[in-house]
């Protein structure tokens, strides 16, 4: 069985998540190959296809939107993601029991949902949204006449685990801000969920968009457990690797797995961004102390991040005022002066891009001295 080692895991990565070279595709392609895009903060995803997209523009994204080609809506995880309508309709009923184990298991609302009749809330939420759509406020609110003795918060995340809740426009719409307003997903696409929907066709999925990968990473990244099961089935019409901790990995036959040599220019990575939360051993991307850094960061914020070589290697953030638009980037580690070069121009693109109106200051901190 072939080893592949961390560098050669990294460019099969980045190479599969469009961070080698960006592509010139549809922004619409691009969301289906990456199988979505984590979208708990509305506005990642952007940043996200700017990093991987040439000439992406915002409009791209917001109109797909707007003509519901994309949505938002929880799946993998159980964190909100942003799919195309197909995706949608294809994963939602795949991660059921994930949304299912929650309403068991979380420590904000299970214990006020016991005595709830799950079934006839589904009814009730479903009923409701058929008229419109609704904030969660106002959903758990119209839940609780029905439902009477049972907090409304309570009520309202049932519903969206219970029912395939879409978030709608102007919510994620560039430019634009919004509550977010709840829609079923048949209701908003004109059509049902995926009946055929496997989860042989999900590993396959996965593993296009992230592979060479183990059973732990498919997991890890899904929310769903016992795919081991699914991964032998499928074992006759994939590839097996190990890594160097002698794991095995699986692949598709004909996915992209470059040279570990290959050059990796320096990217901007969107916060939230699924190339750092999709697999169970992140070594591959980010160092054990950067994974602790990133991670660590207060108040579950999780931030953009600076790829060098294809690794994390520090963070960004924009601040903007009336006139101008400033980029901090704090490094982790020591940059070499071509790579910082090449950074700070990068930082210029993307502030062009994030705030074109504005003046553009990109400043890259020295090691061990913040923006502060």
């Amino acid at each position: 069985m072939s080893v592949l080692g961390t560098r050669a895991l990294n460019r099969a990565l980045l190479a599969r998540q469009f961070l080698l070279r960006r592509v010139k595709d549809p922004p619409l392609d691009v969301i289906r190959r990456l199988c979505g895009m984590q979208a708990q903060a509305p506005f990642p995803p952007y940043f996200g296809l700017w990093a991987r997209v040439h000439g992406f523009a915002p409009e791209d994204l917001s109109g797909l939107l707007l003509d519901r080609s994309v949505v938002r809506i929880a799946l993998m995880r159980g964190t909100v993601h942003l799919v195309t309508a197909e995706d949608c309709l294809f994963l939602r009923p795949l991660v059921q029991p994930l949304l299912d184990r929650d309403l068991e298991t979380n420590q904000a609302y299970a214990h006020a949902l016991r005595q709830v009749d799950l079934p006839s809330l589904a009814r009730h939420a479903r009923a409701a949204l058929d008229e419109e759509p609704r904030t969660g406020a106002e959903l758990g609110k119209l839940l609780a006449e029905q439902h009477p003795g049972t907090p409304p918060a309570a009520l309202a995340h049932a519903a969206r685990g219970l029912l395939p809740l879409v978030q709608i426009p102007p919510r994620a719409v560039w430019g634009r801000s919004g509550r977010p307003t709840y829609a079923t997903a048949e209701r908003w696409l004109g059509r049902p969920l995926d009946s055929q929907a496997g989860l042989d066709e999900l590993v396959r999925r996965y593993l296009a968009a992230f592979g060479p990968a183990t059973v732990n990473d498919v997991q890890a990244w899904s929310g769903l457990t016992r795919l081991g099961e699914v991964v032998d089935r499928l074992r006759p019409r994939l590839k097996t690797f190990a890594d160097e901790q002698g794991r095995e990995l699986f692949d598709l036959p004909d996915a992209p797995r470059p040279e570990p040599e290959t050059p990796a220019p320096p990217r901007f990575i969107a916060e939230f961004d699924n190339l750092l939360l999709s697999h169970a051993d992140r070594s591959r991307v980010m160092s054990a102390d950067a994974r602790k850094r990133v991670f660590g960061v207060p108040n579950g914020v999780f931030p953009g991040t600076v790829l060098i070589d294809g690794f994390v290697r520090g963070t960004w953030k924009i601040a903007k005022t009336r006139d101008a638009a400033t980029l901090d980037i704090e490094p982790y580690q020591r940059i070499s002066k071509k790579d910082s070069a090449a950074l700070v121009s990068a930082g210029a693109r993307l502030l062009r891009f994030a705030a074109p109106e504005r003046a553009p200051d990109v400043r890259l901190h020295e090691l061990g001295k913040s923006a502060a």
